[in-house]
């Protein structure tokens, strides 16, 4: 059976799976759901997810939320075709994990929390606070500086090969750079390198418009 994408085409969790799958060349059959119609909020659909949030997939009944935790699985599952995501080597696994740590700890929150303040609160009816986006700014911006000192020693944010801590990046830098705040990469040489590698691959062309 084919893998069923269960998602929102411009959600930044659901492009992310979308794009491990076609580093992977594993296909997929996108079921779209539909936020205008609350659908993520069904019971059909929390019977699934019940946070009520996008994606899942379901591999012929086999259903997994989360879009790291989906990732994962791919990358462990489909580990002999494609680009390998995930290291074997012990050493190599643990800088590996190393990358993951860096990007769910130090730039996610602040990349979210930025895009929340500017975008998610006012499709929500609420006000955003410019004092708490501009903390989030500065904060990754100091978080950024950290990323160009580990990018001028290793090629990726997971080591010296494309991992799934790089691919985990795509979706919210290229959010913050539609929200205008594309100098926070490129005026730091080492992550404007990896950013433009990563962001060019086949793999993120073929979705950043759309899972």
């Amino acid at each position: 059976m084919v893998l069923k994408l269960h998602g929102a085409r411009m959600s930044t969790c659901t492009r992310t799976v979308a794009v491990v799958a076609r580093e992977l060349n594993v296909p997929y059959e996108f079921v779209d759901v539909d936020f205008a119609k609350a659908e993520h909020k069904s019971p059909a659909f929390t019977a699934v997810q019940p946070f009520g949030q996008v994606p899942y997939i379901d591999e012929d009944g086999f259903k997994l939320f989360e879009s790291r935790a989906i990732s994962r699985y791919l990358a462990k599952k489909y580990a002999g075709q494609g680009t390998k995501l995930i290291p074997t080597d012990p050493k190599d696994e643990a800088v590996f994990e190393q990358g993951v740590s860096i990007e769910s700890s130090n730039f996610y929150p602040h990349a979210f929390g930025f895009a929340f303040e500017k975008v998610f609160k006012a499709r929500r009816g609420l006000t955003t606070d410019e004092a708490r986006a501009e903390e989030h700014l500065k904060t990754l911006a100091a978080k950024l500086d950290a990323y160009d000192v580990i990018l001028g020693k290793q090629k990726y944010i997971g080591g010296n090969e494309l991992t799934l801590a790089d691919l985990f990046h795509l979706a919210y830098t290229q959010f913050l750079i539609t929200l205008g705040q594309g100098d926070l990469f490129e005026s730091r040489p080492n992550v404007a390198r990896w950013w433009k590698e990563i962001s060019n691959r086949p793999s993120w062309l073929a979705v950043k418009d759309g899972a």
